[in-house]
């Protein structure tokens, strides 16, 4: 293990130390278990907020204060830097932009004020949209309620770059103790893991108490029965050294961390659950959650802003040998600033075939995609390559928001010669219910069979809803239309049964 049990006592001793010192908004006591204590009223308001430790960096653009509503003592949150990237189209070269993010954790309802403190603010806007939060707007400052923990963006003037990240956590009824034995415990306060990468072995639990900012990588390779949990955040030592690696390992679960730098790969690990994990990336390749060779993992509850695809799912590629089978995205929000939101399929074994296939898509918002090249665009992309077959993929629950450049949906049995050895094998049984897009920048979606042995098969849409209208292929039009030409989408000869139904027709369908 990267840290000795020498500083290992010492990050306890330190983490119990600050708490008992009550630098959150609540008590020690009333941040542990003993909140739950019997005749407490555990539907009372709560708040607890976590100061940033010096030498951490922050962002200067906004005031952030928060308060249990209608009427607790307002309490002003520390800031941290997020940084997000954008590509130059005309040259290829990315820059690095500053964002802001703060954290907290609450029960009851919570009243937010943010202060937008280079001025000019006409308009705010939360989103996702789907939440339905309008903000109240006093002049640079505005105001709005959360009545259960999400994840928010909070956007001034449009500015895509230089926005706040709210992110919120239920309070912990249970956190682990300092001292036990089975957790490696970070308190409050900056550490730096020795050597960069701390191993985790089996069984054991690694915990970031709310205040904890750690520099480093927290690697599951090869063990089983562990974690990583708590609000704390995790920092990289560089953009290759960081994140959470998880290898060849099975019965992992990580929950609430929040990545600020790297993101969270699977290489050949089985039944992971990811819970209300949120990563930010800002290198070249910075996938927020890529899966390889993999089997029964679940995200849910996550936010992911990245600068390259937010989710990548593919087979064979490097070390990592074997189909990818039953992987679940679901109550989540994804910002892509580069590349695509959830990405299927490029890479894989021309030697010896694999699988990628039982894919779950649900209850998620998409809020950006921005990507120049064509080949790799789609806010939702099914791409085979490499002898790969993507098969029996469910997508309910989508909403899309407007994004500023590329396609709504990509599917591809392809060939791309900068990435594959073989073209796909190809994409049967997709299943997209109730997917919305509102906004006017998307590119037409593409369906591109490879031949006619690398096809695409068995492609149907329940309530397709673009800008309020319903795309069906009972829908009004003229005979001769295809229903892809009333969204302005093609699907090529090699595409066979695409199918755009209404919810009452695919009902129908199914009683018959």
């Amino acid at each position: 293990m990267s840290t000795n049990l020498t500083r290992r006592r010492t990050l306890q001793s330190a983490g119990a130390a600050v708490l008992a010192a009550g630098l959150s908004s609540m008590t020690a006591a009333a941040a542990h278990a003993e909140d739950t204590a019997a005749g407490e009223d555990n539907s009372a308001p709560k708040l607890v907020t976590y100061p940033r430790p010096a030498n951490v960096a922050t962002n200067t653009s906004f005031k952030v204060r928060v308060r249990t509503a209608p009427d607790g003592e307002w309490q002003t949150l520390d800031i941290y830097l997020a940084r997000a990237k954008e590509i130059n189209a005309t040259t290829g070269s990315g820059r690095v932009l500053s964002s802001s993010m703060v954290y907290f954790d609450f029960q009851g309802s919570v009243e937010l004020e943010v202060t937008y403190l280079k001025g000019g603010t006409t308009k705010g806007r939360v989103r996702p949209d789907s939440l339905g939060i309008t903000p109240e707007l006093l002049g640079d400052t505005l105001r709005f309620t959360l009545d259960e923990p999400r994840d928010v963006v909070v956007q001034i003037n449009d500015e895509v770059f230089d926005c706040l990240h709210v992110i919120t956590n239920h309070i912990d009824p249970n956190p682990p103790a300092a001292d036990d034995p089975d957790v490696i415990y970070f308190g409050p306060g900056l550490h730096t893991v020795t050597g960069g990468i701390l191993n985790v072995p089996s069984g054991k639990t690694v915990y970031l108490a709310g205040g904890a900012v750690v520099t480093g990588q927290i690697d599951f390779t090869e063990v089983e029965k562990a974690s990583l949990r708590g609000p704390g955040v995790l920092q990289p030592v560089s953009t290759t050294v960081g994140g959470v690696h998880v290898h060849r390992s099975e019965n992992i679960r990580v929950e609430g961390a929040i990545l600020l730098g790297n993101g969270l790969g699977h290489g050949m690990s089985e039944n992971v659950l990811i819970k209300k994990t949120r990563v930010f990336t800002y290198g070249q390749w910075g996938d927020g959650f890529p899966v390889y060779c993999s089997k029964n993992i679940t995200f849910d509850g996550c936010f992911v802003r990245s600068s390259d695809d937010s989710f990548s799912i593919y087979a064979h590629r490097g070390e990592w040998y074997g189909d990818t089978r039953d992987i679940t995205i679901q109550n989540t929000t994804i910002w892509a600033d580069v590349a695509h939101a959830i990405h299927v399929g490029t890479h894989g074994n021309s030697d010896t075939p694999e699988m990628i296939e039982n894919l779950v898509i649900k209850n998620v918002d998409i809020l950006d995609h921005r990507e120049p090249q064509m080949d790799y665009q789609g806010c939702i992309s099914l791409n085979a390559g490499d002898s790969n077959l993507i098969k029996n993929v469910r997508v309910d629950g989508v909403r899309v928001e407007d994004f500023r450049w590329g396609q709504l949906i990509n599917m591809r049995v392809m060939y791309n010669k900068t990435y594959n050895t073989s073209v796909g094998r190809g994409i049967e049984d997709v299943y997209i219910k109730d997917l919305t897009y509102t906004g006017t920048r998307a590119n037409p979606s593409l369906f591109l069979g490879y031949d006619a042995d690398h096809a695409i098969k068995n492609v149907t849409f329940e309530n397709l809803v673009v800008n309020g209208v319903v795309i069906a292929d009972s829908m009004r039009k003229p005979r001769w239309y295809k229903t892809t030409d009333t969204v302005q989408w093609y699907a090529n000869e090699h595409v066979q049964s695409l199918k755009f139904l209404t919810t009452a027709e695919a009902q129908a369908a199914a009683a018959s």
